[in-house]
Parts: C-alpha cells; sequence; structure tokens
C-alpha cells in the first residue's frame, strides 16, 4: 500500500490525474488523518496536493463491473462453458499481454492497426491481445499435443477502434476451436455448438441466422470480376479479401483507391460489389450461389457443411451468403457469422477455417477450424429480447450478534459468532456474518437485502444455554436451535 500512496502522491505533485487504484484514495486519507508516518506522508506536507478532481469514470471504451453485473456475466460464461464441456471442449488460457509479432500482419487487416502496443522496459515490442487465435497458435506449437484438440476460452480481448452499440475496446470473447480435423465435420461440431448456446438462452433461428460461405467461393468470384488470382498471389488474394470484408459496411467507392492500390479497378470493384448484392438477394440458398459461379469445388465443402447442418437439426439457422468474408487474412476455407434477423446490431459471433495459420509463424501445417463469441453483442440482443434473467447474491444465512450496549458481552459475542459461523460454512452453507453487534430490525433488513433464506442471531442469555435463535425468512418461522442441531436446521431451508 505504501507504494500505491506514493506514485498517487507523486502523480498529484507533477500534476497528474493519477491512475485509479483501489487503495489509492483510502492511503491518502489515511495519511492525513494522523495514520502511519513514511516519506509520502513527508511529500504531502512538503508540496500541495492537486486540486483536479479524479475521473470517476473506467477509460473510455471500457467498463467497470459492480456485483450486480458480476452476476450477469457469471452467468453468460457460465452458459458458454457448459456448452463446450457439453460437446467435450477443454478449457485453456494464456497471458493477456502477447508478443506484438503475433498480430502485426501485412494484409491491411483492422485487428493490426488498433493494437495496444508498446514497447515495455526490458524493450520488447508487446501488445494487449485483440484475440485469441494466435495465442492459441503458439501455444500448440509450443506443446504439438495429439490432435485432434477441441479447445474453448474465455479471453479478455482489447482493440483501440471507435466505440458504438456492442463494440467497446475491451470485450470477453468465448473461443472454440478444433485442430486436427480437416473436412466440414469440424465446421458443422463448431456450428452446433453455438446453435445449442443460443438455444439455451432463449434465442431461435427467428432471431439469429448463421451467414456462412467460403474463401473457396470468393477466390472464384474475384477471379471472374478482378482478376485476382488466388493460388498465383495469395498475398494479394489475401489483402482482397480483408477489403471485400469491409464492402457490407462502406459503398464500393470509398475502397477504389484501396484495390486499386492492389491492382484491381474501379470498374471490377462496382462489378464484384453488384455480383455479392445479387446473391443476397437471391435469398442465401446453395442454388442462387450455384447460379452465380456454377457447381464444382467451390461449392463441394459449403453443400457438405448444409446437408451436416440439417442432418444436426440446425438448418434454419443457416444463410448462404457469398458476401461473407470475416476480416482476417488467415481464414483458408468456410468462414461464417453470426448475425441479428431484425439487423439492429453488428455481428454476434463469426469464425471459419484457418489451416495454415501455423505457417505463417514457421510451423507445419494443421487444419484448424474454430469461432469468436464476444460478450457485449449478445447482451444487447438478449436485453433486448428481454432473455436476461434475474440474478441476485443470495445466501444460506446472515449470522449477527445481538449488540447488548456492554462492550465486553457485545465483544464476547461476536467471538462466539465467528465459531458458530466456521461450523455452518463447514457444512456447507454460505454465511454472511455481520461483523458489528447489531439489532434484530437492522439485521433482518440486511438479510432482506442479501436474499438469505435464514438468519440466525446469537444473544448473550439464549447462548449461556447452549441454543440460537434462527428465523425462516421464507416462512417467518422462528425457533430457538441447539448449536449441534444448526447445520440441520439451516440444511432444510429451501
Amino acid at each position: 500500500m505504501r507504494a500505491t500512496c506514493a506514485m498517487t502522491l507523486l502523480a498529484a505533485v507533477r500534476g497528474l490525474t493519477p491512475p485509479a487504484r483501489r487503495h489509492g484514495v483510502s492511503c491518502l486519507s489515511a495519511a492525513a488523518g494522523g495514520g502511519r508516518a513514511s516519506a509520502a506522508v513527508e511529500q504531502k506536507k512538503a508540496r500541495p496536493a492537486s486540486t483536479e478532481k479524479l475521473d470517476l469514470a473506467p477509460p473510455r471504451g471500457t467498463r467497470d463491473v459492480y456485483p450486480e453485473d458480476m452476476r450477469v456475466r457469471n452467468w453468460l460464461f457460465g452458459k458458454w462453458r457448459s456448452t463446450a464441456k457439453a460437446f467435450g471442449f477443454e478449457e485453456y488460457d494464456a497471458p493477456v499481454l502477447e508478443n506484438e509479432a503475433l498480430y502485426v500482419r501485412k494484409a491491411g487487416e483492422e485487428v493490426t492497426q488498433q493494437l495496444y502496443n508498446f514497447e515495455d522496459k526490458g524493450g520488447r515490442r508487446v501488445a494487449l491481445r485483440p484475440e485469441m487465435t494466435p495465442s492459441l497458435a503458439r501455444m500448440v506449437m509450443a506443446r504439438k499435443p495429439t490432435p485432434p484438440l477441441k479447445w474453448f476460452s474465455i479471453p479478455q480481448c482489447w482493440r483501440y477502434e471507435r466505440t458504438t452499440r456492442g463494440r467497446r475496446r475491451e470485450h470477453y470473447q468465448w473461443n472454440m476451436d478444433i485442430w486436427g480435423v480437416d473436412g466440414a465435420a469440424a465446421e458443422a461440431e463448431a456450428l452446433a455448438a453455438m446453435v445449442s448456446f443460443m438455444e439455451s438462452v432463449g434465442l431461435t433461428s427467428d432471431d439469429v441466422g448463421i451467414k456462412v460461405n467460403s474463401r473457396a467461393v470468393l477466390a472464384e468470384l474475384l477471379a471472374r470480376t478482378c482478376g485476382v488470382d488466388a493460388a498465383a498471389d495469395a498475398a494479394r488474394f489475401a489483402a482482397c479479401c480483408v477489403l471485400v470484408d469491409k464492402l457490407e459496411k462502406v459503398p464500393p467507392e470509398a475502397l477504389h483507391g484501396d484495390f486499386g492500390a492492389l491492382g484491381v479497378a474501379a470498374a471490377d470493384v462496382d462489378a464484384l460489389a453488384a455480383v455479392l448484392r445479387d446473391a443476397a438477394d437471391a435469398g442465401g440458398s446453395l442454388a442462387a450461389l450455384e447460379a452465380l459461379i456454377g457447381d464444382g469445388p467451390a461449392l463441394s465443402n459449403l453443400r457438405a457443411l448444409v446437408d451436416l447442418a440439417e442432418a444436426g437439426g440446425f438448418g434454419d439457422w443457416i444463410v448462404v451468403d457469398a458476401s461473407v468474408v470475416r476480416g482476417l487474412a488467415y481464414y483458408t476455407g468456410v468462414v461464417f457469422e453470426a448475425f441479428d434477423r431484425q439487423g439492429a446490431l453488428r455481428a454476434i459471433a463469426g469464425g471459419g477455417r484457418y489451416d495454415r495459420l501455423l505457417e505463417t509463424f514457421g510451423g507445419d501445417p494443421l487444419p484448424a477450424v474454430g469461432f469468436g463469441f464476444g460478450d457485449a453483442v449478445i447482451m444487447e440482443l438478449l436485453e433486448e429480447k428481454k432473455l436476461v434473467p434475474e440474478t441476485s447474491a443470495g445466501v444460506d444465512v446472515v449470522a449477527f450478534a445481538l449488540a447488548t450496549g456492554d462492550g465486553d458481552e457485545d465483544a464476547a459475542s461476536l467471538k462466539a459468532l465467528a465459531g458458530v459461523a466456521a461450523t455452518l460454512r463447514s457444512s456447507g452453507a454460505s454465511v454472511d456474518v455481520v461483523l458489528e453487534p447489531k439489532k434484530p430490525k437492522w439485521a433482518f433488513k440486511h438479510a432482506d437485502r442479501r436474499n438469505a433464506k435464514a438468519a440466525v442471531m446469537l444473544a448473550p442469555s439464549e447462548w449461556a444455554e447452549g441454543r440460537l435463535v434462527a428465523k425462516d425468512l421464507k416462512t417467518g418461522d422462528q425457533a430457538d436451535v441447539v448449536v449441534e442441531e444448526l447445520a440441520a436446521w439451516v440444511g432444510a431451508r429451501e
């Protein structure tokens, strides 16, 4: 705490707004009030502190998570975890601080431009992770675990981007990845898990659809309309894919310059945009796509995926859409994106196949597919649909010592209460101990706020006979319970 105080004071005398610290303000107050003497206190006496008020808002694009918010987050994460485990996935994690080189790619991706990156004190270039897949690739390369792998995580990710509805600079993301399986069965498994989660929170295919496409289809379209040969120039094709992903968000003319830098004429960009619009207007079917490019290898994986989705019972969620690209250059095959059918929100989730990601880091190729599912957009949708459950910070018991006004007697009661609480907790009950003697009226109101099942009062007269006063807060029934039977009494409360 001393170091925190010193840092806070040092920032203040330099006229800076100090970073928010949990103990920063309290240790200033303690120092000012005659607490422990320290060099920081002497600094405070010597130099007047800044009168600038502390900004109580979190940094732009971030959020505070109060207990009531945390309960909802835990509910969401619990749904993600239970879905992942139902599908046989194992959980993993990685550092939020990674080597910058994992994310700096040359295909014009937004993620590279949105990094929170800096040089650390050892001269190393590092970044807060904007996505989890590169960290996963690094871990797979490091250990070389035996495939197939089915791994999931719920990492916090950071991107310096414009904040809008459902888009923040930090968010949590449910990642599900399958490594070592080459074929549409892996994509189908990932999408089945995505659908299973959405059904578990009350969403239906009327609320959400999943657009699917293939980079092979896009390669065919780019070759026909823009003369871009994916096989001959993979880097140029990847850069074009990143730009095509933006066509849904901006008019074609806004990208003429970027495409021009890749040798694609403005007229060809307009032609590509028109083809993609026509495909979308045709109703999102394989037949519509086949009419554009013909039946061939480019459609085979998509056809297999659609067939598996039908067999798995979630075909009504799937929409074939040639405009779906996903903005990451490392995708190599099928790509997909969950969307709000009302069109009010940005993409809910997205992913695809990335068979060559390990090669870009100098490793051996290993087929892989996965998706990322952010917390911000799905919560917007669930709140809009009134599907977020009521949560409460309930406990089994609120235990308190009766305030008598006699200091010694009250201290003895608190000491005895600690033992009672320990016994209850060892039996599996959750116990909120009121840490100072209180009158029953206050204690019962507090138990109500905590949504407790029962309240237990330790009063000196009853305690002298080995009993406590216990109240069932649901029924209002009250009883004197001997200490040895208290855990069973609490356990019987609903």
